[in-house]
């Protein structure tokens, strides 16, 4: 495939609305990639935003709506991304939410609604794409996770469930489309400058800072630009693999 046709690869972004999947898509677009941003339609003030940043880079982005939280929502949306825009060559599975509650407070819906959302969220979306990628023997996935999957965090235990599953996921899938041309990787940020963050109280941010050997909370850029690296056509023999983007903040084999 030539240099061209292959920058102009179609690359879906789950949650592209939200502050690291904006980002996602932004390099993406940038790296010659027609990008897809997935997200909730309801979300109408953010749509109107996003579109305004990302003016500069033209129609190379777009918006389409879906629920990845729902099976059949997200096979609707997929049919109708590639029949306007063509086959999925790329998948980032960037949605996401927070329900915390230590356990002994946490109810069934506060665990179910995350759940749904990012771990079957993931699911839904492979499941829809991975039969098109196998057809033509080439696909990126890349599923991103949180550090807080690889160490726990209090009143997350259903945030650290579901971000160590999506890495789980992401082996196995591996191992079952590594023949196919399709690659699967989890890249894992830290605490990153984003709105969540910033609503954290600001001695515990301090905290969070003094024990990121970098010495900094993460940009959003910085985790965009592992994601490109992962979902470049070169980055064939890289799968199954968790890549982790924290300052330093957590180290292991």
């Amino acid at each position: 495939m030539s240099s061209s046709a292959s920058e102009a690869r179609l690359a879906v972004v789950t949650g592209g609305l939200g502050g690291l999947g904006t980002e996602i898509c932004r390099h993406l677009a940038r790296a010659g990639r027609r990008v897809v941003a997935l997200d909730l339609a309801a979300r109408t003030e953010r749509i109107e935003t996003f579109q305004r940043e990302l003016a500069d880079l033209g129609d190379s982005v777009t918006f389409e709506p879906g629920d990845v939280a729902d099976f059949d929502a997200s096979q609707t949306a997929i049919e109708r991304i590639e029949a306007k825009h063509g086959d999925i060559d790329i998948l980032v599975n960037a949605a996401g939410i927070t329900r915390d509650a230590s356990l002994r407070k946490m109810t069934p819906q506060q665990w179910h609604e995350l759940l749904r959302v990012n771990l079957d969220g993931v699911f839904n979306m492979c499941r829809h794409v991975v039969e098109g990628m196998s057809t033509r023997s080439f696909g990126r996935i890349v599923n991103i996770s949180s550090v807080n999957g690889q160490t726990g965090q209090f009143g997350q235990t259903n945030y650290s469930a579901a971000k160590a599953g999506v890495h789980g996921f992401g082996m196995a899938l591996a191992r079952e489309t590594a023949r196919k041309g399709i690659t699967v990787n989890t890249v894992s940020p830290g605490y990153c400058d984003t709105p969540m963050v910033a609503a954290v109280p600001e001695d515990i941010r301090a905290q969070i800072i003094a024990g990121i050997p970098v010495g900094r909370l993460g940009s959003p850029a910085d985790i965009a630009r592992a994601v490109v690296f992962l979902a470049a056509d070169e980055a064939g023999y890289i799968t199954g693999a968790n890549l982790p983007v924290n300052g330093g903040y957590f180290m292991s084999f």
